[in-house]
Formats: structure tokens, sequence, C-alpha cells
């Protein structure tokens, strides 16, 4: 079994901060492989399903973005899922917007939700799908990008999640260069 989490924060006003993108891409795959309904557990909300012959448990932490290791360690705990088969999806400053690059293990480069991970688990060895959403600029401008909302002019947004759920199987199936190439081919004609 394979523990995918998406990072980001449950307030609903907060739904389309583009910290909240994988939260997005989370519910994207949900959708798009017909993941059980979303209940909570693990201090999150959970929704079970099967890709590519592979269970995956996806987990939308409720613990807020700088403590959603207090979600990801318990579920991962209980199911016995090791770091190496669990899989943040999350937004990055440091990648163009739209643009997603996949790899395991790492520091946390200022992101805390992933930062919290590492300190819950115990170990920086989890995969994470780093999903572009352009950096504004100037240091002093990150907090209000990152907890800003999408804009209209982000139209990359809707078809980068779509395809991130298309190659869903390539990921679930370890193959995360294929994934990276399949999602950049989807999104081609979006940029």
């Amino acid at each position: 079994m394979l523990l995918w989490v998406g990072l980001g924060n449950p307030e609903p006003s907060q739904a389309r901060h583009r910290h909240n993108i994988g939260f997005m891409a989370l519910d994207a795959i949900a959708r798009r492989h017909g993941f059980s309904p979303w209940r909570q557990r693990f201090k999150g909300l959970i929704a079970e399903g099967s890709i590519a012959g592979t269970k995956v448990l996806a987990l939308k932490p409720l613990t807020y973005m700088n403590g959603s290791g207090e979600a990801v360690q318990p579920a991962a705990a209980f199911h016995k899922i090791p770091p190496g088969e669990i899989c943040a999806f999350h937004d990055e400053l440091d990648l163009a917007p739209g643009k997603v690059r996949v790899k395991r293990g790492g520091g946390a480069a200022g992101h805390n939700g992933l930062r919290d991970m590492q300190r819950a688990l115990g170990s920086p060895d989890f995969w994470r799908v780093r999903l572009g959403i352009g950096h504004p600029g100037h240091k002093d401008r990150v907090t209000g990008h990152v907890l800003g909302n999408f804009a209209k002019v982000d139209d990359w947004l809707e078809p980068l999640v779509d395809a991130v759920a298309d190659a869903a199987p390539l990921l679930a199936g370890g193959k995360p260069e294929e994934f990276m190439t399949r999602v950049a081919f989807l999104t081609q004609e979006t940029r």
C-alpha cells in the first residue's frame, strides 16, 4: 500500500491558496480513479482506492501545513507504510508555474509541511511531487504569494491537476520519470 499525502491548510477560505495545490492534486486523483468518499481519520481526511493495481491511501492532513506530520505519522504507523512508500504532493516556489518534478528524499527547502513530515517520520526518505507555483520575485513577497489565491490568469492550474491525475498510474507503478514526462506532455498546450 502507498500513502499519498496532499499538503495544504484545511480552512475553506484557504481552499484556492497556492499553498493548497497538494490538496487540489489529491482531490483530482481521487475523483479520476474512483476512490472511496473522504472520511475523517488520523487527524485528516482519507480516501482509499487502487491505481494501476496498487492500493493507495490518500490523506489530506487537517492539522494545518506546519503540523502535517501529526496526521502522516499515525496513518503510516497504522498501515505499516515505510517512508519509501509515502509521497507528498506540495507547492514548490522554486519551480515555474505548472512544472512538476518528482524526487525522493532531500531537504525541506523552507517548506514547513515537508519539514514536519520529516520530523514525524524520523526520515526525509519519502517521495515528493513538487508542483510549481513560481516565485513572486522577492523573499518579502513569498508569504503573500503562497497564502494567496490562484488568479484567473493561472489558467495552467486545472490542466496541471488533471494531468497529474491522468499520469498517476505511472507514479503508482514506480515510474517517476515517465510520470513527469507524461504530465509535461499533457500540459504542454496550456503553457
